[in-house]
């Protein structure tokens, strides 16, 4: 059952139990991120691979020299210009985080999450609480405390329901262990308003070629419904639509423009073509039409510009996970 009791999340997050909880991205799936058999326990819900770090939620920026050691100027900056909001940045870990929180690498990713609710908790608990997103390790990223209960059931102790999150895709991920600040993983804070921040350029990922963390959401197959998801141009998209109706098959279609034709086998949702609203409503969208019961899900590529980075990358790692399922 889920209550908006912030106290009763907090003596659970004590307890040892997990707590799902919203932030302005997606839902977290929360434990005490200095307690190893609570951190286990987050795996295990997830199926989540062991060496596959955590993101630590901070109550504040005064947290920070609690979790990470010789920290750079460029934290202090981009801490005062971005949190609360969604920027994680990975540090140098201090010496006491576990090994189950960085999945056994010398840093830790840690972010200030900008949601109510999440802050409330966060400083009602009094410390770090480690919390990747609230579903299956692989699958699509929970956006209303539902989709967290529909998916995760009772490995949840608690589930505090702040409604809908109001970005609707994670955090961008910042390296600041390297020569020069790189992201890791797009988001929606672009490298442009980093870059504006430091004074200093930033770069995309792998761009300097060295050995770089390990970090959520990084992998090459993520974020997939198990429907086979294809990404394509407008008019391929189309085209395909009609051949898998001729075929008796049933075809779940997002794009930007309204469905050229009715047919019973075909579900159409039209996507906005503001690149912000498309985040916020991306992982719901997925799990509704996943939940169709199509044979396949087609999705009109995305403009290949700056500002839809992040819902491009989305969007890849989806396709690329969904074929594995």
């Amino acid at each position: 059952m889920a209550l908006n009791s912030v106290a009763e999340a907090a003596d659970c997050l004590r307890a040892g139990e997990l707590v799902a909880f919203p932030t302005e991205t997606v839902y977290g799936l929360g434990a005490d991120a200095r307690n190893p058999a609570a951190l286990a326990k987050i795996f295990a819900a997830k199926g989540r691979p062991a060496d596959h770090p955590l993101i630590v939620h901070l109550p504040d920026a005064s947290h920070l020299e609690r979790w990470a050691v010789d920290l750079p100027e460029a934290a202090f900056k981009l801490a005062a210009a971005f949190w609360p909001g969604p920027l994680t940045l990975i540090l140098k870990r201090h010496p006491a985080v576990s090994d189950l929180v960085t999945g056994g690498q010398d840093t830790v990713g840690l972010r200030v999450p900008n949601h109510p609710l999440a802050l409330a908790l966060l400083h009602e608990f009094g410390n770090g609480i480690a919390a990747p997103s609230a579903n299956r390790f692989g699958r699509i990223s929970p956006t209303t405390a539902q989709h967290v209960r529909e998916e995760l059931g009772a490995a949840v102790a608690m589930v505090l329901d702040g409604g809908p999150c109001a970005v609707g895709i994670e955090s961008t991920i910042l390296d600041l262990t390297a020569a020069a600040p790189r992201i890791l993983r797009p988001g929606a804070i672009s490298a442009a308003e980093i870059a504006r921040v430091l004074g200093a350029e930033v770069a995309g990922q792998g761009e300097y070629g060295e050995t770089m963390p390990r970090v959520s959401g990084s992998l090459a197959a993520h974020y997939a419904p198990r429907t086979p998801l294809q990404l394509m141009a407008m008019d391929e998209l189309v085209a395909a639509v009609q051949q898998s109706l001729a075929a008796g098959r049933r075809v779940a279609v997002l794009a930007p423009a309204p469905a050229p034709l009715q047919h019973t086998n075909l579900l159409w949702r039209v996507a906005s073509a503001d690149f912000s609203r498309f985040a916020h409503d991306l992982y719901a969208t997925l799990r509704e039409l996943d939940a169709a019961g199509c044979d396949s899900i087609l999705v009109a590529r995305p403009p290949a510009t700056e500002p839809w980075r992040a819902v491009n990358d989305r969007l890849q790692r989806a396709a690329a996970g969904s074929n594995n399922a």
